[in-house]
């Protein structure tokens, strides 16, 4: 097995490159054999294992002594064999028929003629890459990816095959669809297929969809919250489920959580206990029994009307208050920022998955978008622990502009020093497509970030990706990744915004407009291009 470079993702991760796919999977099961100290993932790709760190100062220790893991493979739990019946008439199957030059016959015998091995997962639960026996199938991805592909699509992308788990954005070759169920909560394994597997594909002329059984919600009595109006999108989110990225689980949790932590605070629950997350406003609460809440995060404006309907008095933000039986909350458009968080004292308390409360936009795991009429069950009050005092806002975020500090890497040598230039000293405006998944840039000028011409026109291999990513497309628009950002990406990344810059980028609204300077990993003072550029390829500590 031999170690080729590690490079900085961010100042608390490290993207260790290794020469093959047989050592990458080598290394990536020693280390959730034997973690480093400090590791909170490690998400194992083509080429690539990302290992993730609490702080900068263990990420720094780990570079030192990533040379030294031991580089004998932890065997594997026993593999299985997988079959997957597909129909072929996909999107791109004529278009890969051509590309390989084996028509879509070819095609299909070439799919079905060989055996596949599980390799790692990531990009969406259940999403695994699957490598054949042979480069016959080696195809590119899409020059431009899909916004929505539907669940079940059986694609191609480059070595690799897979099937979508459920309906995501993606830019694989589409050939078929199977109804086969790649991710399921309900099993012991909720993924269908686990590193090591073998799959064989059987074409079939149709396929017969299976109806899951419902499971009845569950009943609760007691304090609640009920949702009269859920504005333009609310969740409940807590902290996420970080450490989950070799599943394909993204961490997802709430996307600005300095201000999540504050909202509990200042009702007394637990820094993770879960909240209600909205955007741009527009969210009405009713109180089912009196509460105590608080609301921190983007700036609104807040009105309590009783239970009749009439307005009964204002609330004021970053500050407890009172909702007693039957009184409604409604939380107007925001002045400041795009996302508030409404706690409640005891906190939101649905069924945890996978360890968590949050909604995870990306993979469907958690709890759906609230919707009118939902109800929202409310803890048990924390005994020896007080509401707290009225406090001032966390936001850093400016009225027209705001400033986001970033480190160069893993990946900013696939762009010359005219895409650095435009990267930190353009505009970028952030656009109303914008999500949880990420914060879409376009260039104030017009300017894309272009890559090194030296690098043609290559892909790079699917690796693991952070929060905070500034991931750039063929469009040169950089994608800001925040909490629900796919585990793996397969275009390079240019940036990553420092983490304590993460909660100004979670409030970015639409039409605003940011501006990066890259900085030290380590003191976060302000660096040139070419310095940062030795720190990003970790020829610098």
């Amino acid at each position: 097995m031999s170690l080729t470079g590690v490079r900085w993702s961010g100042s608390r991760a490290l993207l260790v490159e290794l020469s093959d796919l047989p050592s990458v999977l080598a290394f990536h099961s020693r280390l959730l054999a034997e973690p480093l100290p400090g590791q909170l993932d490690a998400v194992a790709a083509a080429a690539t294992v990302l290992i993730k760190f609490g702080t900068h100062a263990e990420a720094l220790a780990a570079r030192a002594a990533v040379g030294h893991v031991d580089r004998g493979a932890v065997p594997l739990d026993s593999s299985r064999d997988v079959t997957i019946e597909v129909v072929y008439d996909g999107e791109d199957l004529t278009e890969v028929g051509v590309l390989t030059g084996l028509g879509r016959d070819g095609v299909v015998a070439a799919h079905t003629g060989q055996l596949w091995t599980a390799a790692f997962g990531g990009f969406a639960p259940g999403f695994t890459y699957l490598l054949g026996e042979n480069r016959s199938l080696d195809v590119p991805r899409r020059s431009s990816p899909r916004t929505s592909v539907p669940a079940g699509s059986v694609a191609l992308g480059g070595t690799f095959s897979a099937v979508y788990p459920r309906q995501s954005p993606g830019g694989w070759q589409l050939i078929g669809r199977t109804t086969a169920v790649l991710w399921d909560l309900e099993r012991e394994s909720p993924a269908l297929v686990r590193p090591g597997d073998r799959v064989r594909y059987v074409a079939v002329r149709e396929a017969i969809a299976l109806t899951p059984a419902a499971h009845a919600a569950r009943e609760f009595t007691g304090p609640a919250l009920v949702v009269d109006s859920p504005g333009l999108q609310s969740l409940v989110q807590d902290l996420g489920r970080p450490g989950l990225g070799d599943l394909g689980v993204s961490a997802a949790g709430a996307v600005d959580q300095q201000s999540m932590r504050q909202a509990n605070r200042l009702v007394g629950n637990e820094p993770g206990t879960a909240v209600v997350e909205t955007v741009l406003g527009g969210l009405t609460v009713r109180a089912a029994g009196d509460q105590v809440l608080a609301v921190a995060g983007a700036v609104v404006p807040m009105e309590i009307r009783d239970a009749s309907g009439a307005p009964a008095r204002r609330a004021a933000m970053c500050a407890p208050f009172a909702l007693l039986d039957g009184e409604s909350l409604s939380l107007g458009d925001p002045t400041l920022g795009a996302r508030s968080y409404l706690a409640v004292r005891g906190g939101i308390d649905v069924d945890p998955v996978l360890g968590s409360r949050s909604s995870d936009s990306m993979s469907g795991i958690g709890s759906a978008p609230l919707s009118a009429g939902t109800s929202l069950p409310v803890g048990r009050a924390p005994l020896f622990q007080m509401v707290g005092a009225p406090e001032e806002s966390t936001l850093r975020l400016g009225a027209v502009s705001s400033e986001l500090r970033i480190t160069l890497g893993p990946r900013d040598d696939w762009f010359d020093s005219r895409a650095l230039e435009a990267l930190t000293q353009e505009d970028w405006l952030t656009t109303e497509q914008s999500n949880r998944i990420g914060v879409r840039l376009r260039p104030g000028s017009n300017r894309p970030l272009e890559r090194n011409p030296d690098r043609g026109a290559g892909e790079l291999p699917s690796e693991g990706t952070v929060a905070g990513a500034l991931q750039v497309p063929p469009s040169g628009h950089p994608v800001l990744f925040l909490a629900d950002h796919p585990v793996t990406g397969g275009y390079p990344v240019i940036a990553v915004v420092v983490p304590e810059d993460l909660p100004t980028a979670a409030q970015l609204p639409p039409g605003h407009t940011v501006r990066f300077t890259i900085v030290d990993p380590a003191t976060l003072e302000p660096l040139e291009p070419a310095v940062a550029g030795a720190v990003s390829e970790g020829t610098q500590p």
